[in-house]
């Protein structure tokens, strides 16, 4: 275990120097490489700057599947959840001020897409969607290791913990249970549930207050809102869609001003679909998008501020994530490919503010 921390410690070299600069103000996007040469290593753009890449962060070898990213403001640390090229599943730590690996462990049966807690000292870990532990794990966010499990489902996948929290989990169970999206106290770790919808549940986004949620659903052209105070769910459907069955369109979010949901289409079709969300409980079709790479996309999000939407392609390609005009619509170009994104904001060279690998409302 020295050798791997001492290891990683000497991989966290950075192409530039490590930090922000003291004294600066600026806002960075913190992208997880998915190019197979550098997968898991960390490009840092500046957003101001056209999406300048300014530095590579060269954080822990071997890396196989990267699963999920989140971050804390409070502590100024990074986790990236990923598969290595064993499939052990595995989380890492990074500090962001220095750009140094502080631990690098495995995380027992799985991982994927983590979420964290606001004061930045807990990480919920689902155990993956292709395993069949009915749990999460809560992990420390000092040191990885596991303090608790929360059990309600088989096949757990992408954890949330939006602004008004609580914790938010989807699964991929197919016993039915998949249908549901879970809720989860992080004082009392009391489990509820909303659904059934109507079929397995994929991506989801939640808005600033915790009202509604919007959902990829299996076998389903368009998308399923939820309102969270009542139950209630309404599908909305698109008018004009490829032939064929949907799959599972996979990614979606609410714009951070909540005006718009974006939703990507299947993995072969190379469309975006944009929400009018005047009525959450009401979506209208806006306008279709068309993405540069003529294939499909996995996942999306937004900066923090509502200035671009980033639409990335198809799990562990080279094609390149999307950067969009979040406000005109318009294709501002290429970074490279990663879904595992997170904007953080810097002033006088402190963190101020950290988004979300999610799509969330931030109104």
């Amino acid at each position: 275990m020295a050798l791997l921390f001492i290891l990683c410690c000497l991989l966290a070299s950075t192409a530039k120097a490590a930090g922000p600069p003291s004294g600066q103000n600026s806002a960075l996007l913190y992208a997880v490489d998915e190019s197979a040469n550098i997968r898991g290593s960390i490009s840092v753009y500046d957003i101001a700057a056209d999406h300048r890449l300014i530095k590579t962060i060269r954080t822990v070898p071997r890396v196989g599947d990267v699963r999920g990213v989140a971050a804390s403001a409070v502590t100024g640390k990074l986790y990236v959840a990923y598969d290595d090229v064993s499939s052990t599943g595995m989380v890492y730590c990074l500090d962001i001020y220095n750009d140094t690996i502080l631990w690098n462990r495995p995380i027992s049966p799985g991982v994927d897409r983590l979420a964290i807690s606001p004061d930045g000292k807990l990480l919920y870990v689902p155990t993956g969607e292709g395993r069949s532990a009915d749990f999460i794990n809560v992990v420390d966010g000092a040191t990885g290791e596991v303090v608790r499990k929360v059990h309600f489902s088989n096949r757990s996948h992408d954890t949330l913990y939006p602004i008004s929290g609580p914790i938010f989990q989807e699964t991929k169970a197919n016993d039915g249970s998949g249908e549901y999206l879970y809720l989860v106290d992080p004082k009392s770790y009391t489990v509820s549930r909303v659904g059934p919808f109507s079929g397995i549940l994929g991506p989801y986004a939640v808005d600033s207050s915790s009202n509604y949620v919007v959902n990829n659903v299996t076998n389903l052209w368009g998308m399923q809102v939820a309102n969270l105070k009542t139950g209630q769910i309404v599908t909305a459907s698109l008018p004009d869609h490829p032939l064929g069955s949907p799959g599972l369109l996979h990614g979606i979010g609410w714009s951070p001003d909540q005006s718009e949901v974006w939703e990507n289409s299947r993995w072969n079709d190379p469309h975006v679909y944009v929400w009018a969300m005047d009525n959450p409980m009401a979506p209208v079709l806006k306008q279709t998008l068309t993405l540069q790479n003529g294939q499909g996309s996995h996942w999306l999000t937004f900066d923090i501020k509502g200035n671009y939407a980033y639409v990335a392609p198809n799990k562990n390609s080279n094609a390149g994530t999307e950067i969009f005009n979040a406000r005109t619509h318009t294709s501002l170009g290429l970074i490279g490919a990663s879904e595992d994104m997170i904007a953080i904001e810097f002033v006088d060279g402190k963190i101020s503010r950290i988004g979300d690998q999610f799509g969330i409302g931030r109104r």
